[in-house]
């Protein structure tokens, strides 16, 4: 069995698992990295992206995460959205066999393609369970984090809506806290406190000093940080778009109505003592029902049935 990653990535692999690597790249030049030729001795290529090489023998199997370069354009800039909608389309039209991480997704697919897709969920990684009282307390002093707070993880962007989840909690009175990529920078808003890359070693922690993880997303095509931070112990609010409703399914609230109102009365309600300890205890037990061990096997399957 062989892998193609980026060098970076190496050390991710099993042993088992021959690494046949690729140059770090983004952009345009990992898109052409992507169409590299790829000649191994194994029966089945899976991308687990949208990189199919120009020339490959045997079964091609291709999971799509999304079709958000076609349901949300906006969401990017033009030509980022034409160079990736060009790729999904060519993974789409040219793959034998197609996995959808969600039904959402996958009725996507069937909707823009006309083609079907196995249906196999993501699951949280392995970090991803409940802290110790001791580590969150440590993260709580060292990032100085307020007694009640609201936090989104991920990188600020459109498609993430911050400024409408920081309009909601000025309404709902709870400080807003953003983790990631651009929670410091120009697009994130003022009134939020931005903590910047935070280690994922420290995210369990995070998530469960927080007295609301929010996710005001205005599309998923899966919704993983929603799960990770249920099963480490999360109050989790999130959207009730895309797939979200089907992957949280009774482990957080749902907010039906994208506006700064609806949003503002469900995070009082999470913030709310007892709704709040329902939820972390719901959590855990809705993420625990997604495992990689289902996807792996799930994935076998789909594997054999090219035979």
């Amino acid at each position: 069995m062989a892998a193609v990653v980026q060098s970076d990535a190496v050390g991710e692999l099993p042993t088992s698992v021959e690494p046949l690597t690729r140059p770090v790249s983004s952009g345009v030049r990992r898109a052409l990295s992507g169409l590299r030729p790829v000649h191994t001795p194994g029966r089945v290529f899976h991308s687990l992206d949208v990189d199919l090489p120009l020339l490959r023998d045997g079964i091609t199997v291709s999971t799509v995460h999304d079709l958000s370069v076609f349901d949300t354009p906006w969401a990017s800039s033009a030509l980022r959205a034409r160079g990736e909608r060009a790729l999904l389309w060519r993974a789409l039209n040219r793959a034998d066999v197609l996995i959808a991480v969600s039904s959402f997704t996958a009725e996507r697919i069937a909707d823009i393609f006309g083609r079907g897709a196995h249906v196999i969920p993501l699951a949280p990684a392995s970090w991803a369970t409940p802290p110790s009282a001791e580590a969150v307390a440590e993260v709580r002093d060292r990032l100085d984090l307020p007694e009640r707070f609201v936090l989104q993880v991920g990188t600020v962007e459109p498609r993430k809506d911050v400024a409408l989840l920081a309009e909601a909690c000025a309404e709902a009175d709870i400080p807003l806290v953003l983790a990631g990529a651009g929670s410091t920078g120009p697009d994130a808003p003022a009134s939020a406190h931005g903590l910047g890359y935070v280690a994922t070693a420290a995210l369990p922690a995070l998530y469960a000093a927080a007295t609301v993880t929010a996710y005001c997303s205005r599309y998923e095509g899966f919704g993983l940080p929603p799960i990770e931070a249920m099963a480490c112990g999360g109050a989790v609010v999130a959207s009730a778009v895309g797939a979200l409703p089907d992957v949280v399914a009774d482990g957080a609230l749902l907010v039906a109505g994208h506006g700064p109102l609806a949003w503002a009365r469900t995070l009082r309600e999470a913030a709310d003592p007892e709704t709040g300890a329902h939820l972390r205890e719901r959590g855990p037990i809705a993420a625990g029902a997604l495992s990689w061990e289902a996807t792996a096997a799930a994935t076998l399957e789909v594997y054999e049935s090219t035979r």
